[in-house]
């Protein structure tokens, strides 16, 4: 098992920072704190990974944009919502996208489609994936540490509890979205 995932869990780092992938970091996390991947190579990997994917969905927002999001009207709604976020809180908005569950996918399509300057979205794409895949990596390794080594909980309990709040979460937000 430990050479599946030491052969492995690199490239599953890379897919899942490719896209939404704060749960493919947080395993990474706590592979990395039981010794089976290495924290500042999952760190990296991330770092590439975000950074990679957010310039080239920006490059098809520049060139594309428009007819990529009316080509699929079902993202029309998380475009105009990221659109509004983009044009009210600008910098912020570069800065802080990827971690905005539901549109961090989209953003960089926005974002490209409307103009800004490739080396300003680079710049702060480059700060704001440094952020996320330090951030990310580091409170997922050492919420294991926690877990693990200092209150000496059995995984499986916290697994349930996480799985009982994210349930629960997921239901308040289909409830809230529903009531909208």
């Amino acid at each position: 098992m430990q050479e599946f995932i030491e052969t492995w869990g690199y490239f599953a780092v890379f897919l899942g920072s490719l896209v939404e992938g704060e749960s493919v970091i947080f395993v990474a996390g706590f592979l990395a704190h039981e010794g089976y991947l290495s924290l500042a190579k999952i760190i990296v990997i991330a770092f590439l990974g975000t950074l990679f994917a957010d310039q080239v969905l920006y490059h098809i927002g520049r060139h594309y944009g428009p007819r990529v999001i009316n080509k699929f009207p079902s993202i029309q709604p998380k475009a105009d919502h990221a659109f509004k976020l983009l044009k009210k809180y600008d910098t912020l908005y570069l800065l802080s996208f990827r971690f905005i569950y539901g549109i961090r996918i989209i953003s960089p399509l926005i974002i490209g489609s409307s103009g800004v300057e490739f080396i300003r979205f680079t710049i702060l794409n480059f700060i704001a994936a440094l952020i996320w895949s330090v951030g990310s990596c580091v409170a997922a390794y050492y919420f294991a540490h926690l877990i693990m080594d200092e209150l000496h909980l059995l995984p499986k309990v916290l697994l349930g509890v996480a799985l009982v709040g994210g349930g629960i979460g997921y239901c308040l937000y289909k409830f809230r979205k529903r009531r909208a």
